[in-house]
């Protein structure tokens, strides 16, 4: 591991997400080429002959930022920072191998770069200027967003951008730093980045006398043969991963790590590739084919030898070859890989030889070869088809409890992969061969060999600007970068974990549950006594006062005698260092006897496990309102639908989310008005209430598993929507599909519990003139201190941003807002005197005389939401403080083969009042929003253990993620009279209009069906959130499906 000094180097993720170090080597083949890498993951021998250079080491707050530091921080593309370093190194990497660098080539960049507070767009945005495709269009139609198309309207002013190109500083290559003389090397470098010469056989030869047991081998040339000349052509290629992991692969490590989820092996399997591998005075020569991987990551290398050289042949007359592999996100590990390739006998479609090798349908890269040995000597046909669907379904099985699940899904893919590849072949066929034994490609499959293309970025964020007549020092409502933005890009700003160590400091490490209910029988720490540094076990019995917490006073800080879900916190260990505590945590023994355990919905509404009381909202009578009803329909939400019966408008749009809504009966006339609709909505609050009730306004289910609350707001918002269909698209394109929907939220701001909606303020002002505001909000990243000196500057005009410092507490942002405005005003009143004495003096003089004055420059303030307070029992009362609205338009593609999706156009519209900081919060909130109903699923064990816990299995959206079109318009038009500037809450609201996507795809799913008419399904179907790959492709049932 490469451990820095340097703050950009975040140490927390511990999963390689943050690294920001940019090594860059100078030799006969680089050439001086730069690379990217995360710190955190780079061997020190790979740094051999290699200049490092840190974020820390382009620029400074101090000094000069460079300019990739500046057009990150300036236009709002760093929120909570953590991220920033790493992107601000790869994009400054980008740009020492390529000054003018087009778009495609800076999203690809930041493949494997995770930054989705933010919403990618205003980083995307920022670093656009570097681009040479990226500036002014010109007029020329091409571009969407084109300032020169907006329409005029003289009553507001509209930006579309959110900083001024013409401010930043131009890039100038000459000035960056030079390779340092004293690591330059000759033609080769022994590492195997350059040509293989005899010196770095030598080397290798060397390496293997000397070395003993495993080694990792690394194949320092690819090249391609030709049988018929005998040439041999280099080959340029690394495995597919993130930009940064790719740099420190080498494709004979893929190869001999021998994953079973690899995209090159089933790729080199399928095209005969042959492996030189060497050892101390052996050489030999092996055709990788299906016995080259005889177990789980295990090859035929003998522990001495190392892989060489890899020769793949080149194609031949009648050959044809094809790969594909299936990922949750663009730069992802594969779910399922393939290799397949065909050769006919000469002038025909008779097959003479058929390979299909597989990724991620065993423990190792596999072969169907019962499938392919049936069809030597049949033509490539409908009938071909048909036999290897059949024989994939039947030989690439996998077990109910596979490891990695989808069983279902992966098993379709196989199918669905073949038939890409057959309508690939026929394609090709179809221009060279008009033989009757040949199929005939319908022209409506045709767009089902067709990948999906990641189009040139065209997004826009429009907002009204301020009003003209508003004074250049009030900053409230304009755009003012992220206060810590700059510190963010340069690696200046400090976590949690960059703090040094003090003297004589301890750490502390939680000893958590493994079961998800079960008692404790006993606690044996006599193992963890024994790891070096150790001080103290601390249980529920160390608790001097009461060891009951949380809200609803049902949780403890230390669990005692019981139990209730998995990581339930038992205990901690105290040890002198981090990497000591974590020792002594996993020493510590305890013995459990285990209790039933529920841990899904289905199972506390079986077992009857609620918290109580039940909340309820009835309005008018029910029972009179079914006894009027000339139809009653009752069911489950997986078993009726109300659209079935009273319309198809109302039916459409219905999907389960993470919570469940069962619909148990509707009473409607025969017009289809509906008269009576009773429903009940159950909700995971885990094993402790905490704030679930007041946010769900569900069943709160008691399961064994954590409480997670933090997302059920704008998953419960019960909306109908309208979807239309894209009937001639549908028609033309058997296996592509489109979808549209079209959602409005109106979203409640407050939080229930009334006392939670209150803040206080304190107000330092010094005699420089300079501002200390504490403020009792929570600074998360999200930009609330920029807001607090947006708003605190206002009412004392003559205060620059700059004279403000802020600290933060951990009430909500209205009550900061409203308490900081009270502390100013209180300020101001005593400083009036002074003004009107010197009317001409600055803020500093002010500041002064008030001092020499003996007059209090400190100041409190206090608010708390009024008149809240909402009663279930009477159905009255206010629950909101106000309500923020917003409209969001989508329109995705599927793949219907795969369950792939690509959101085509996303655009939405939010009220935001007199927002001041709307940049940083609300295309944060939508992407987070699309990762929740498209890619964020938790998965559990049985047992109750989550399954899904870091990047590697927890998939967030990334970079190519975002929609081809990402238009945001923010309203200031539309004054809120019940919080301070008339701002509005932007930070959850957007969130739910994400799901617009969700119902898109369900949309698309549905014309889908509708195409498959000849297998007889239900014309509804549910579809719960997140709608991933593996439930868009299962719900698109067709002839695949059906055969596994």
């Amino acid at each position: 591991m490469l451990q820095l000094s340097g703050l950009g180097c975040t140490d927390a993720c511990h999963t390689g997400s943050a690294g920001a170090v940019s090594p860059w080597g100078e030799g006969g083949f680089l050439c001086c080429y730069h690379f990217s890498a995360n710190a955190c993951l780079a061997p020190i021998c790979s740094l051999h002959h290699v200049a490092v250079t840190t974020v820390e080491g382009i620029g400074s707050t101090k000094s000069r930022l460079h300019p990739v530091q500046e057009r990150i921080a300036k236009s709002h593309g760093s929120q909570c920072g953590f991220c920033t370093p790493g992107i601000v190194m790869s994009m400054y990497t980008l740009l020492r191998n390529q000054p003018e660098p087009t778009m495609e080539e800076i999203e690809d960049a930041f493949q494997g770069n995770l930054c989705r507070c933010t919403g990618y767009r205003p980083i995307l945005q920022g670093f656009r200027t570097f681009a040479r495709d990226g500036g002014c269009c010109g007029g020329s139609g091409e571009n969407l967003n084109c300032c020169l198309n907006q329409k005029e309207d003289h009553t507001v002013t509209l930006s579309p951008s959110l900083f001024n190109p013409e401010e930043f500083m131009p890039l100038d290559p000459t000035q960056e730093p030079i390779f340092p003389p004293e690591l330059l090397v000759g033609d080769a470098d022994a590492l195997g980045r350059g040509p293989a010469t005899s010196g770095c056989h030598e080397a290798r030869e060397t390496l293997v006398k000397h070395t003993s047991g495993d080694l990792c081998a690394l194949a320092l040339w690819v090249f391609l043969s030709s049988s018929d000349t005998g040439g041999q052509a280099p080959v340029s290629h690394t495995p597919k991963g993130t930009h940064t992991s790719r740099i420190h692969m080498s494709v004979g490590g893929n190869i001999i790590t021998a994953s079973p989820i690899s995209d090159l092996n089933p790729v080199f399997m399928a095209s005969g590739a042959k492996l030189t591998i060497v050892s101390t005075g052996t050489r030999r020569t092996v055709r990788m084919d299906h016995t080259f991987f005889p177990a789980y990551r295990k090859t035929l290398l003998a522990p001495e030898e190392i892989l060489l050289s890899i020769e793949i042949p080149y194609s031949r007359e009648g050959e044809y070859f094809s790969a594909f592999k299936q990922t949750s996100r663009r730069d992802d590990i594969a779910k399922v890989t393939s290799g397949m390739r065909v050769l006919f006998n000469p002038g025909t479609v008779q097959v003479k030889e058929l390979a299909l090798c597989y990724g991620g349908m065993a423990d190792r890269t596999i072969s169907a070869l019962k499938t392919t040995q049936r069809q030597i000597s049949h033509f490539w046909n409908e009938g071909l088809l048909q036999d290897v669907c059949a024989g994939l379904a039947e030989e690439l099985s996998l077990a109910p409890d596979a490891p990695g699940g989808m069983v279902e899904f992966r098993r379709t893919l196989t199918l669905s992969f073949f038939f890409k590849f057959y309508l690939t072949v026929l394609q090709k066929l179809g221009k060279e061969n008009s033989e009757d034994q040949c199929g005939k490609l319908d022209p409506t499959h045709a767009s089902a060999t067709l990948l999906f293309q990641k189009d040139p970025p065209a997004n826009v964020q429009l907002f009204q600007e301020v009003p003209k007549g508003q004074s250049e020092e009030d900053m409230v409502g304009r755009s003012l970068p992220h206060l810590a933005a700059a510190m963010q890009a340069s690696g200046e700003a400090v976590y949690c974990d960059d703090i040094p160590r003090y003297e004589n400091e301890l750490s502390l490490r939680l000893v958590t549950s493994t079961q998800a209910h079960a008692k404790i029988k006993s606690i044996d720490t006599s193992e963890a006594q024994k790891v070096p540094g150790f001080v103290c076990f601390i249980s529920a019995d160390d608790v001097p006062g009461s060891n009951i917490t949380g809200i609803c006073n049902d949780e403890m800080v230390f669990a005692k005698d019981e139990v209730t879900c998995v990581g339930h916190i038992i205990g901690a260990v105290v040890t002198d260092t981090r990497e000591h505590a974590q020792r002594a945590a996993q020493a510590v023994k305890i013995t459990y006897e285990d209790l039933p355990a529920i841990i899904t919905i289905e199972d506390a509404i079986k077992s009857n496990s609620f918290y109580e009381p039940e909340l309820k909202i009835e309005k008018g009578n029910l029972t009179n309102g079914f006894s009027e009803a000339d139809n009653i329909v009752s069911g489950t939400g997986a078993q009726c639908n109300l659209g079935e019966w009273v319309g198809p408008g109302l039916g459409r749009g219905r999907g389960l989310l993470r919570n469940h809504s069962p619909f148990r009966q509707v009473g409607f006339m025969k017009t289809g008005r509906v008269v009576a609709l009773q429903v009940e909505h159950y909700s995971n609050a885990g094993n402790s209430m905490d704030l679930s009730q007041h946010v769900s306004r569900m069943h709160p289910c008691i399961l064994g598993v954590v409480n997670g609350k933090s997302k059920a707001g704008p998953t419960s918002i019960g909306l109908l929507t309208s979807c239309l269909i894209f009937v001639f698209f549908s028609r033309e394109n058997c296996w592509k599909k489109r979808g549209l929907s079209i959602i409005p939220t109106k979203f409640g701001i407050s939080f229930s519990n009334p006392f939670l909606n209150q803040g206080g303020a304190l107000i330092h002002v010094y005699t420089d003139g300079s501002v200390l505001l504490t403020h009792g909000g929570t600074e998360m990243g999200q930009g609330l201190h920029t807001k607090m000196v947006q708003q605190a500057s206002s009412p004392v005009a003559s205060v620059s941003a700059a004279h403000l410092h802020v600290t933060s507490g951990k009430s909500s942002p209205l009550s900061a807002s409203v308490s900081s405005s009270e502390a100013c005003q209180t300020i101001l009143k005593r400083l009036e005197p002074f003004k009107k004495k010197n009317p001409s003096g600055s803020w500093e003089d002010w500041v002064m005389a008030a001092y020499l004055d003996a007059v209090s420059l400190s100041a409190t303030g206090f608010y708390k939401t009024p008149n809240l307070g909402y009663s279930f029992e009477t159905n009255s009362g206010n629950a909101f403080h106000y309500f923020s609205y917003g409209v969001a338009c989508s329109e995705v593609e599927i793949d219907c083969l795969t369950g792939d999706h690509k959101v085509r156009i996303w655009d939405w519209v939010q009220a935001v009042g007199s927002e001041s900081l709307t940049a940083l919060q609300v295309e944060g909130a939508f992407v987070q929003g699309l990762g929740l109903f498209t890619l964020e699923e938790l998965h559990y064990s049985p047992e109750g253990s989550l399954h899904t816990r870091g990047p590697s299995t927890y998939k967030i959206p990334a970079f190519g993620s975002i929609p081809s079109v990402f238009r945001v318009s923010l309203l200031r038009d539309c004054p809120n009279k019940k919080a301070i500037y008339a701002s509005k809450a932007v930070g959850e609201p957007p969130l739910f209009l994400a799901a617009s996507i969700f119902f898109a795809i369900k949309d698309a799913i549905h014309a889908a069906r509708a195409g498959n008419m000849d297998h007889k399904m239900k014309k509804l179907f549910q579809l719960d959130s997140p709608a991933t790959q593996e439930k868009i492709r299962n719900a698109c049932v067709d002839k695949f499906t059906r055969l596994v």
